[in-house]
């Protein structure tokens, strides 16, 4: 389990400085700072909110300290804003799992400092990551949004498609989106498919599961393979999709992303069967 502790930060570590929805480090760096407290005096009125974070399956070699300065526009000579997709591709001394839960842990704490059901404030459970009402006793644990993710392939092709989200870019991914209630994964996949690219597939195969952080996405990865049906897209949604060779794929998401993986995974996979 991963836990943010009080922490007085006795001990040089790594700082994730979150102001707003950017992370503030050394200018020109894009990687967190690795300093001692006494070094950041700029964020010293923050002092009782430091916190550490502590996994153990997921060791740390040096501390990771957390410091949300929320809504407060940091203006220091020498340090700038990142966003968070920027710092988890620059950042190779802490694993993207720890990073990812930490973002996440800082957006429930943000999102719930009220009560849902009464609209008292909250307290944070010093022995588990939660927050309780202090009127009703009403508990919160992080949100979690489970979301499929399926590679489709029919022979040594993948159907990818660009979404709306990336109309000023020539990124292409493979289908994903949320599992709503009361549907299985598999149920989800079969009709996130159908409503956003028309077709039908067979045959499904888990791949794996990967913590996505924005801001609280569980993907659940599948490969599916091709059975019928046209290409027919939701404009609302994408942008256009289409059926791509594996030797002549346009550009496709990093490998930081279970996307980049699955993609990687499938290409391999499909070269294999010559």
């Amino acid at each position: 389990m991963l836990e943010l502790t009080t922490s007085i930060a006795g001990q040089a570590g790594l700082w994730l400085i979150v102001s707003r929805d950017q992370i503030i480090v050394p200018a020109g760096e894009a990687t967190m700072p690795l300093l001692s407290w006494q070094s950041l005096h700029f964020i010293h009125h923050y002092k009782d909110q430091v916190k550490q974070l502590n996994a153990a399956d997921l060791p740390l070699e040096v501390p990771l300290y957390v410091v949300d300065v929320g809504a407060e526009q940091i203006d220091e000579p020498g340090w700038e804003t990142i966003s968070f997709r920027q710092l988890l591709v620059s950042e190779s001394r802490i694993a993207y799992e720890a990073l990812a839960r930490a973002w996440q842990y800082i957006h429930f704490l943000r999102t719930h400092r009220f009560c849902g059901q009464c609209g008292s404030p909250t307290q944070a459970i010093d022995w588990e990551m939660a927050v309780q009402c202090r009127g009703c006793g009403h508990r919160c644990y992080p949100r979690v949004s489970p979301c499929t993710i399926v590679a489709i392939y029919r022979g040594k092709e993948i159907l990818l498609a660009r979404s709306v989200r990336h109309r000023h870019s020539d990124m292409f991914s493979i289908i994903a989106g949320f599992v709503e209630s009361g549907e299985s994964v598999e149920q989800a996949t079969h009709r996130e498919i159908l409503e956003e690219v028309g077709v039908k597939v067979k045959n499904l195969e888990y791949y794996g599961s990967q913590a996505w952080p924005f801001p609280h996405s569980l993907m659940m990865g599948y490969f599916a393979e091709y059975d019928s049906g046209d290409i027919a897209i939701d404009e609302k949604e994408i942008i256009e999709a289409d059926w791509y060779h594996i030797d002549n794929l346009p550009t496709t998401p990093p490998t930081l992303s279970i996307a980049g993986k699955m993609v990687n995974s499938l290409v391999e996979r499909l070269r294999a069967q010559d």
